[in-house]
């Protein structure tokens, strides 16, 4: 068996940076060849920014008042995240927040936060608001992962500009990216992840070649482990899927190529190093994660449910050109189109894995690729919303710890970057022939392919501004940093509208229940949310039916056991509700008459 892996795994020459090529090669008539080769790489680059500016374009006519249609619950909990992320500059921040679920708190860490995103534009925050840096991140995840992967393919594994390009547009915008961008912002943060890559390859060369300075050596072994333990701040689920892909790959490749043992025990020497440095930097945080307050032992999400459709990765997915809304209920919702492929892409891609069976790097890729797609089939196999006999291979995982945290269809998006690779892979061969029926024909099959799953525009409404109240720091007339204010109707994972008034305060004050993961089932299982205490329970009913209670001296009393119990500082009726009329009775007749200021009623702590 013959391989291409072997020319992969050597630097090409413009793999090294200019200035850098050593002896005589560094002459006045090569520096403006090298320059048009970085200008090259810079319009590469823009390009992917430009792209992801205008599949996002309808949230910046104004951030605070436009929403991502499709998912605008999740892009409220992210604003809150992003808004909180503030408090690491001041150095008030802790992995087990007290601004939400007063008084218990929650597990930042047994969430979906984005720590380190939040932390770097945190100026962004303070100076325009975290809609604004939920916007930017959208735009930059999508943006910044094509541009990782763009120079990952291109300057370590050595891909042509063309196919480099190709491969990384595919890695940054597939389907299932776009779909994500509906405010799951820790999943389309993918751009540490070649980074990582590079280092695995840089500690594969080095294994190979048993000639590597060790200082070289043990500096991939601790940055690999440095970026890991970054990702972890960013988005444990993409790490997880990205290493559960990474050793499947692995393992086929180390089968085809047969290393000698000497070559494995370097390299599992790196990759000790990088384990030891990751161990050591995230010790603490997983102990908080996993033993620390409000950590939670197990997923919240059913995998029965969150599960693959197998017809889905054939359809097109609504967010392409090709595509429309017949296919969304191939699946959960429009956040998680993540196996939508288009039929033409599934049947190129097993066509090239047959082509370019013998290429030890795209058999293993191709390996990755479809044991993810399986998995994301979930522990029974769906066809067309029916449930087929057929068990599925996430049923070997599915009561493993920390894998019952991962959603199965969300193992696809692991895929798509190993189907990109293998897509360089064809196209770099393709160049290689000496038949020009396959230099054109697989170029022009691959265009074919990808053409349909071109992106469109994430779709986006207007949503309320937020009350002055909040927005101009009149909450203060009520509260102090730190106080927890009782928003009605209180917040809920189905209706989190009430974080954005601490969002817009950067989370100064806390509020009672919310949105948010948490240890509060029956025996301590995850939960979504809290269950509500009995008066935000009557107010949640008025504002659902606008029927008014007839509130007697057991409301009252519960009333007041309820606030003493959230350690509340005031309660404030925001405007604009359907059944604002019928809460304000409500409140009256709980709390006696509200003290107007700004466009609120409030009621200041006198239980």
């Amino acid at each position: 068996m013959t391989s291409t892996a072997p020319a992969l795994t050597t630097a090409p020459e413009d793999a090294v940076l200019p200035g850098h090529r050593g002896g005589t090669d560094a002459s006045a008539a090569g520096r403006p060849t090298r320059r048009r080769e970085w200008t090259r790489d810079v319009l590469a680059c823009l390009a992917f920014l430009a792209l992801a500016g205008w599949l996002t374009l309808g949230l910046w006519p104004d951030p605070d008042t436009r929403t991502l249609a499709l998912n605008p619950p999740d892009q409220i909990l992210y604003e809150w995240f992003l808004a909180h992320d503030t408090m690491l500059w001041s150095g008030d921040f802790s992995l087990v927040t007290d601004r939400l679920n007063a008084p218990y708190g929650v597990n930042l860490l047994a969430n979906t936060t984005v720590i380190l995103l939040g932390g770097l534009l945190a100026p962004v925050t303070a100076a325009y608001g975290a809609a604004t840096t939920f916007a930017l991140l959208v735009a930059l995840n999508l943006a910044g992962t094509a541009i990782a992967w763009y120079l990952l393919l291109h300057r370590t594994l050595g891909a042509s500009r063309t196919a480099a390009a190709v491969g990384a547009a595919f890695c940054g915008f597939a389907p299932g990216m776009v779909s994500q961008s509906n405010s799951h912002l820790h999943m389309t943060a993918q751009w540490l992840i070649p980074p990582m890559l590079w280092c695995v390859v840089e500690l594969a060369r080095a294994a190979r070649s048993g000639t590597a300075r060790p200082r070289r050596f043990i500096g991939c072994g601790v940055l690999f482990g440095v970026l890991v333990s970054l990702q972890v701040f960013i988005g444990e689920e993409t790490l997880f899927l990205t290493a559960l892909a990474l050793a499947i790959v692995t393992a086929t490749y180390v089968a085809i190529v047969r290393p000698p043992r000497a070559v494995l025990a370097r390299f599992a020497a790196g990759l000790s190093i990088a384990v030891a440095v990751a161990v050591a930097l995230l010790a603490y945080p997983l102990w908080v994660q996993f033993r620390g307050p409000q950590a939670v032992a197990d997923g919240v999400f059913s995998p029965h449910y969150f599960s693959a459709d197998l017809a889905g990765f054939t359809a097109f997915s609504p967010l392409t050109l090709a595509g429309d809304d017949t296919a969304a209920k191939l699946t959960t919702g429009p956040a998680e189109y993540n196996t939508f492929l288009g039929w033409p892409l599934v049947l190129l891609s097993l066509g090239l894995l047959v082509w370019l069976r013998r290429d030890a790097l795209a058999a293993a890729c191709g390996a990755g690729a479809l044991a993810m797609s399986a998995l994301a089939l979930g522990p029974q196999v769906t066809l067309h919303h029916e449930r087929t006999p057929l068990p599925g291979p996430y049923r070997l995982l599915m009561h493993l710890p920390v894998v019952d945290g991962a959603l199965p269809m969300r193992f696809a998006l692991a895929a798509i970057p190993l189907l990109a690779v293998l897509l360089v892979l064809a196209l770099r061969q393709a160049a290689r022939s000496d038949l020009r029926a396959v230099r054109v024909g697989v170029p022009a099959l691959v265009a074919a392919a990808l053409l349909p799953l071109f992106p469109t525009p994430l779709p986006t409404t207007d949503r309320a501004a937020v009350p002055t109240f909040f927005a101009d720091g009149r909450w203060r007339d009520c509260a102090t940093d730190g106080d927890v204010i009782v928003p009605v109707p209180l917040p809920t994972p189905e209706q989190p509208l009430p974080m954005r008034y601490a969002t817009a305060a950067l989370t100064a004050f806390a509020l009672p229940e919310g949105f948010f993961i948490g240890p509060h089932g029956p025996h301590g299982e995850a939960t979504m949310g809290i269950q509500k205490r009995t008066t935000s329970w009557v107010l949640s009913e008025v504002a659902r039916t606008g029927v008014v209670p007839a509130i007697n001296d057991d409301h009252r009393l519960d009333a007041r056991k309820d606030l003493t119990k959230w350690n509340a500082a005031c309660v404030v009726l925001t405007p604009g509700h359907a059944r604002h009329a019928e809460l304000q009775r409500t409140l009256e007749a709980l709390l006696g008459p509200g003290t107007p200021s700004a466009d609120v009623l409030y009621w200041p702590r006198t239980w």
